[in-house]
């Protein structure tokens, strides 16, 4: 077994998850992470965990999802069949859990490509218990190299393993100092501006309200209330969100390869959208639910071991010189003490590019420009 994979394990168990002996942890191994999933157990089992594997299969979901589908008769994208909703014996088992750990490396990275857009949108909001339980707990998403993520990325897979071990074995807790710089700024801010460029002509001029939030200094671990492996951004949600954005950082949604997507926000909420490709996965996802049209997350990328863009969301919206909304769900963790932020069954997170010919303002101060923040060399006053 390649070293790096027990460096994975270990970064996981110990900084990001930080599991005691006695905890009781829930694992999902996708059907390609096998090696992850041996060293994980294996790192578990020395800390004195108790461990339930379970088997995380995109292909899986989709037969079960198919099965549905041809089951049932009807119109579904005019009335989505019903599921029984939260299943108690998965959220018994997630309720009682101290820890979640989500090792990804599926076979297929489109394996729900052709699930109609009711079963999907059913399906969904039928585990919003699960979600809102798995959550409850000190949940961890990380990923294991696989010849399916390496083709997806356009890499060769040895390629594409250097590619995610140089993001998620990184200095963390010199990654966290920096990014507390960040923090304060948006904890103490009231109103984030970003604009960009292309040819000398506007092409994104955002406004997002952030007064009263606070910032999540997201350095994968549970301690910073951050879930990813990797991670490195710092993000917030926003109170409102006015004016147009441009993602132009392509990624697959629900299957479907999505491409230049532009949004037009008002009060928070999308009123128009288009793309150059994959419009109807973004239809798709702004008519789940109500909450689906608002804005629930400002992320802001800052790992520089991310040096490109591989169409998975968890190295992508890492990746500095990068901004991301996300539309859907908000997390309480940027949320003032009793309040209520955006609510759906869904997050989607969608990227832009502000290497070039851009400004990240928080109250009217440029805190980024270019993808170079002002306290990092090259920065541009």
């Amino acid at each position: 077994m390649d070293e790096r994979v027990r460096e994975h394990a270990a970064v996981l168990v110990d900084w990001s998850a930080r599991i005691e002996a006695g905890d009781d942890v829930v694992v999902s191994v996708a059907e390609d992470a096998h090696d992850l999933g041996v060293a994980v157990a294996r790192e578990l089992g020395e800390r004195g965990a108790n461990v339930v594997t379970l088997y995380g299969s995109g292909e899986v979901e989709r037969a079960i999802l198919k099965g549905r589908e041809d089951a049932s008769s009807g119109d579904f994208e005019a009335e989505p069949p019903e599921f029984d909703s939260d299943p108690p014996h998965e959220l018994a088992l997630l309720e009682a859990a101290d820890a979640y750990l989500r090792l990804g490396g599926g076979r297929n990275t489109a394996a729900t490509a052709d699930v109609s857009d009711g079963i999907r949108q059913g399906y969904a909001r039928s585990r919003r218990g699960i979600r809102e339980a798995r959550m409850e707990t000190d949940w961890v998403s990380t990923v294991h190299p696989t010849r399916s993520l390496a083709q997806q990325a356009g890499m060769a897979h040895e390629e594409h393993r250097e590619f995610v071990y140089n993001a998620v074995l990184r200095d963390w807790e010199s990654l966290a100092e920096e990014m507390a710089i960040l923090k304060e700024l948006l904890d103490d801010g009231e109103m984030v501006r970003i604009r960009t460029e292309r040819d000398g002509e506007p092409e994104t001029d955002l406004t997002l309200s952030i007064a009263g939030r606070t910032a999540v200094n997201s350095a994968a671990s549970v301690a910073y209330d951050s879930h990813n492996l990797p991670s490195g951004e710092v993000f917030t949600a926003p109170a409102g969100v006015d004016g147009e954005i441009r993602f132009d950082v392509p990624m697959t949604i629900e299957g479907t390869r999505v491409r230049d997507v532009r949004l037009t926000l008002a009060d928070g909420e999308v009123t128009d959208f288009e793309a150059e490709t994959g419009a109807e996965a973004i239809a798709s996802v702004l008519e789940t639910d109500g909450g689906a049209r608002r804005i629930g997350e400002l992320g802001i990328g800052m790992n520089r071991g991310i040096d490109r863009a591989t169409d998975s969301i968890l190295f992508d919206e890492k990746m500095a010189g990068t901004v991301h909304l996300a539309l859907g769900r908000a997390y309480d963790a940027c949320l003032p003490a009793g309040e209520s932020g955006n609510d759906s069954a869904v997050h989607v997170d969608l990227i832009a590019d502000v290497s070039g010919d851009s400004t990240l303002e928080i109250d009217g101060e440029v805190v980024q420009r270019n993808g170079t923040f002002r306290w990092e060399d090259g920065f541009e006053g």
